[in-house]
C-alpha cells in the first residue's frame, strides 16, 4: 500500500521521458507581435500546424496530428459556445486555456492507464495594441505560461526559453512592419531547430572525458549569427516548407486571422531563401 504513491510518481516520470522523445523531431513554432498584428510561423511537412480558433485568437502546435486536431476542435467548440452564451469579447485565450484546455491535458497526462495527448500548443491573442497582445503556451502535462511580445514551442522548455530570449535580444522594440517581423521569426525558428539538432547530436555522441573548468556554466549559450541561421533555414526548407499566418490588428470585420499564401511568403522571406511557390 505504501508503494502505490511511489509507483504513480515513477509511472508519471516514465511517461514524461516518453513524451520528451516524441517532440525531438518536431518543428518549432514561434509567434511574435509587430505593430499591425501578430505573426505565427513554423515548418511544415504537409500537415498544417497553424489554425484560427476565434476572431482574435490563433493556434500553433507541435505533436501528433490526431491529438492536435482533437484538441483544436475542442477549443473551437468551447470558443464558439462561450461567444454565443456570453459575448465575443468574453472569448479570451486565457479563459480557454485555464478553464478548458489545460485541465483536460493535465488529466490525460496523469491518468497513467490511458494515453496522454502528444501535444504542445501555443495560443496567440490579438490585442488592440501590441502591448495588449497575449501569448500562452501549454505543455503536454497541462502546465501553461502566459506572457506578451512573443512565445515559442520547441522540444524542450530550455530551447523555448532560448528562442524567446533571442527574439527579445534582437528586437528591443516591437517590430514595426511585417517584413521585419518575418525576418526575426525565421531566425528564431532556425535557432530552435538548430538547438534541437544539437541536442540530438549531444545525446548520440560518446561521453567525453571530463575537462578542466573553464569558468562557463551549462546555461551559457551563444546565439549563432544571422548567416548561420539563414544557412540552416535554407537547408531545412529542402525538406519542409514555411507555414505562416497573421492576426491583423486593423483589418475590417471580426475575424483577424489570415494564412499567408506562398506568393506573399516569397515576398516576405529574407533574400536567398528557396521560394515556397512550387
Amino acid at each position: 500500500m505504501f508503494e502505490e504513491p511511489y509507483r504513480w510518481v515513477e509511472a508519471v516520470e516514465n511517461r514524461r521521458q516518453y513524451l520528451d522523445e516524441q517532440f525531438r523531431q518536431g518543428s518549432p513554432v514561434v509567434a511574435l507581435s509587430y505593430e499591425k498584428g501578430i505573426l505565427l510561423l513554423t515548418g511544415s511537412r504537409g500537415t498544417p500546424k497553424l489554425y484560427e480558433i476565434y476572431d482574435r485568437i490563433g493556434l500553433g502546435g507541435m505533436g501528433h496530428p490526431a491529438d492536435l486536431e482533437k484538441l483544436r476542435f475542442s477549443l473551437l467548440e468551447m470558443a464558439h459556445l462561450e461567444g454565443f452564451n456570453r459575448s465575443p469579447s468574453d472569448v479570451t485565450g486565457s479563459r480557454l486555456v485555464k478553464y478548458g484546455l489545460a485541465p483536460v491535458i493535465k488529466q490525460a497526462f496523469e491518468e497513467i492507464f490511458k494515453a496522454p495527448f502528444i501535444v504542445k500548443m501555443l495560443l496567440a491573442e490579438l490585442g488592440h495594441t501590441s502591448q495588449k497582445d497575449c501569448f500562452l503556451t501549454i505543455n503536454y502535462d497541462g502546465a501553461f505560461e502566459e506572457g506578451g511580445a512573443c512565445a515559442a514551442l520547441a522540444s524542450t522548455s530550455a530551447i523555448q526559453a532560448q528562442m524567446v530570449a533571442y527574439v527579445k535580444k534582437e528586437s528591443e522594440a516591437i517590430p514595426g512592419s511585417l517584413p521585419e517581423a518575418m525576418d526575426l521569426a525565421v531566425r528564431a525558428w532556425a535557432l530552435g531547430s538548430l538547438a534541437q539538432l544539437k541536442e540530438q547530436e549531444d545525446e548520440t555522441r560518446p561521453t567525453e572525458k571530463p575537462t578542466l573548468d573553464t569558468g562557463t556554466t551549462p546555461s551559457t549559450t551563444v546565439s549563432p549569427d544571422r548567416n548561420i541561421l539563414l544557412t540552416h533555414l535554407r537547408a531545412a526548407m529542402s525538406e519542409q516548407t514555411i507555414e505562416s499566418a497573421i492576426l491583423e490588428r486593423n483589418t475590417p470585420g471580426s475575424s483577424r486571422y489570415r494564412p499567408l499564401d506562398p506568393h506573399e511568403l516569397t515576398r516576405l522571406l529574407p533574400k536567398g531563401l528557396p521560394s515556397p511557390v512550387n
